[in-house]
C-alpha cells in the first residue's frame, strides 16, 4: 500500500473536492484520481461516492480515514522523534534509585538542560519501585536509555561507570542500647535482630560483602525493597539496619551511627548496555554526566 496514496486520500476525504485537494498536494486531478482508485481497486471497496461536484465518504470511506489518520500521526510523530534524536535532540529514558531523586538526578538533569538551552530535549524518568536489578533488566530490553544504580559484577553486557557516592551508616532506635554510641563496629551489630535490603537491590551485595569479611551473618527480622521503608522500620523499633546516609534518616526517630570498620562508600554509576547504537542526545548526555563527575564524585548525602 503506498503511502502516498493515503495522505492523499486523506486530504480529499477532508476537502471533499478533487481540484482543491489536487491543488494542495501539488499534483495534478488525473494523478489524484488515479490514486485513489488504486487505492480502492486494493481495498476491494469504494472510499468516495459523487455529491454533485463534491464527493463524500462512503461509510467504509468513515472508517478507513478515522485508522489511517491515527495511523499516519503515530509515523510521523515517530518520524520526528528520530529527527531530532538524530540531531542531538528529543527525548532521553532515564531510570534511576528514588534515593538519587532527592539531589543528584534533579542538579545533574537541569545543568544539562542549561546546557542546552533552544534544543528539544525531553527527559522520561523512571523511578517508583525501581532497583538496580530492575534497571539493569530495563538496560538489556532496552526499556531505559541510562540508569543510575549500583554496580553488580556478572553484567558482561553492561558499562558501569562511577559518578556519586554515599556513606553507609548503622540506624537504630533512639532507646536501642547502641544508641549510647557515637560510631560503631559491625561486629557490635551481630547480637540485634537486623532489617536487610532485597537481593534484587545492589545494596545487599555491598552489606552481604561486609558481614563475609567478618565471617558472621546477622540474625534478619525484615527483608525490605526501599531505604525509606526499612528507616521507618527502625524507627518503629522492628529491628537495626545498615543504611545509606540519606536525607530522610534525618528527619525521622533514629539515631544514625557512623560505620567505622569495615568502613565503606556505596558508589552509584550511571549504566548503559556496551556496543549498542545510542542516538546522539543519549550520547551527549552521558558525556556531560562524565565531564560533571570527573572532577568530583559530588553527590554525597551528608
Amino acid at each position: 500500500m503506498n503511502l502516498y496514496h493515503l495522505r492523499y486520500f486523506v486530504t480529499l476525504a477532508h476537502l471533499e473536492h478533487y481540484t482543491k485537494a489536487a491543488d494542495v498536494l501539488a499534483i495534478t486531478q488525473p494523478s489524484l484520481s488515479h490514486a485513489i482508485s488504486s487505492l480502492e481497486e486494493e481495498l476491494g471497496v469504494k472510499l468516495f461516492e459523487k455529491n454533485g461536484r463534491n464527493v463524500s465518504l462512503t461509510k467504509y470511506g468513515k472508517s478507513f480515514l478515522e485508522d489511517v489518520e491515527q495511523t499516519l500521526n503515530r509515523l510521523d510523530s515517530s518520524v520526528n522523534g528520530l529527527q531530532l534524536a538524530g540531531k542531538g535532540e528529543g527525548q532521553i529514558d532515564v531510570a534511576f534509585l528514588r534515593t538519587l531523586g532527592v539531589d543528584f538526578m534533579p542538579k545533574i538533569i537541569r545543568s544539562f538542560l542549561n546546557a542546552n538551552k533552544g534544543k528539544q530535549i525531553h527527559f522520561n524518568l523512571f523511578c517508583d519501585k525501581v532497583l538496580t536489578g530492575d534497571i539493569l533488566t530495563g538496560l538489556k530490553e532496552k526499556k531505559y536509555d541510562i540508569g543510575f544504580c549500583s554496580k553488580f559484577d556478572d553484567e558482561p553486557l553492561i558499562e558501569f561507570i562511577p559518578v556519586a557516592k554515599q556513606d553507609l551508616v548503622v540506624i537504630v532506635p533512639p532507646e536501642h542500647p547502641l544508641a549510647e554510641k557515637s560510631e560503631i563496629h559491625l561486629e557490635e551489630t551481630l547480637p540485634y535482630k537486623q532489617i536487610i535490603f532485597k537481593k534484587r537491590s545492589g545494596l545487599r551485595q555491598i552489606i552481604d560483602q561486609l558481614f563475609k569479611s567478618i565471617g558472621q551473618y546477622p540474625d534478619v527480622a525484615f527483608e525490605i525493597d526501599e531505604d525509606q521503608v526499612a528507616a521507618g522500620f527502625v524507627a518503629n523499633d522492628f529491628g537495626i539496619c545498615i543504611a545509606p546516609d540519606i536525607p530522610i534518616l534525618h528527619s525521622l526517630n533514629l539515631k544514625i551511627l557512623p560505620l567505622v570498620s569495615p568502613s565503606w562508600q556505596r558508589n552509584f554509576y550511571m549504566a548503559m548496555l556496551k556496543d549498542v547504537y545510542h542516538p546522539p542526545v543519549v550520547e551527549a548526555f552521558k558525556k556531560f554526566v562524565i565531564e560533571e563527575t570527573s572532577r568530583e564524585i559530588f553527590y554525597k548525602t551528608n
